[in-house]
């Protein structure tokens, strides 16, 4: 069956068209993404070729799946050469940079767990692995290092005090902040996160670096060990 071409379908619903007449917030998903895609191929639309990204990851990824996807997976759809793949990437990339801007403004100050969780949530929300970060803060509790530590397996991440420590005093850090996230999407802390946390505190006390807390995310979720008396 032979596709349906932008200029087959209903002025207002080519994308093109609709913005200019409704604005870019009236779009859905995939005529936004068609826009930046712009052209077709000989097989599918540029609005078709929009919709088969949205499914890459499954129905309910829609635009926060494209955050993930990576250049073979893109190129691998017919009609999206390295150019387009490259640019969607960039956009993706893009959008967690402006998130992040949001979140923490320029002088990177987090208050509360929830301040951390917001800044990270969706760099590690869907990774399949366990990563493991420490944020790095000055006297005024303005961040000066965000530092990856360890990429560990599916449930576990490698990290000890020593790794810590050694990035905080290269910082010149007085206090830090631990996070990693969970693949499994549930933020509860596990035995050896308790066990880590206390052995950091403790070697943070020796050397006046302040633990401030662990922060464990999920999808969607995250806990703070401070909260839960850990810290």
């Amino acid at each position: 069956m032979k596709h349906m071409n932008m200029k087959d379908l209903p002025k207002e619903e080519q994308p093109y068209e609709r913005c200019l007449k409704e604005g870019p917030e009236h779009l859905t998903d995939a005529q936004l993404l068609s826009v930046v895609i712009r052209t077709g191929s000989n097989r599918a639309s540029s609005l078709e070729l929009a919709r088969q990204i949205l499914s890459l990851n499954g129905p309910q990824e829609g635009l926060l799946g494209l955050l993930h996807l990576t250049l073979p997976q893109l190129t691998a759809i017919h009609g999206i050469g390295e150019v387009k793949a490259i640019q969607l990437l960039c956009i993706g990339e893009l959008s967690r940079r402006i998130w992040k801007g949001r979140v923490t403004g320029n002088t990177r100050r987090f208050v509360e767990a929830r301040d951390v969780a917001d800044y990270y949530r969706e760099d590690m929300r869907h990774l399949e692995q366990e990563m493991f970060r420490a944020m790095l803060f000055n006297s005024k509790q303005v961040m000066i290092g965000d530092v990856l530590l360890s990429k560990g397996t599916v449930n576990a991440a490698l990290a000890s005090p020593r790794e810590i420590f050694i990035e905080a005093l290269r910082y010149q850090a007085v206090s830090l902040i631990l996070v990693h996230n969970h693949p499994s999407g549930d933020p509860s802390p596990s035995q050896e996160d308790i066990i880590l946390t206390r052995r950091v505190r403790e070697a943070g006390n020796l050397i006046v670096i302040g633990l401030l807390d662990q922060i464990v995310l999920g999808d969607a979720s995250y806990v703070s060990m401070k909260e839960r008396g850990f810290c």
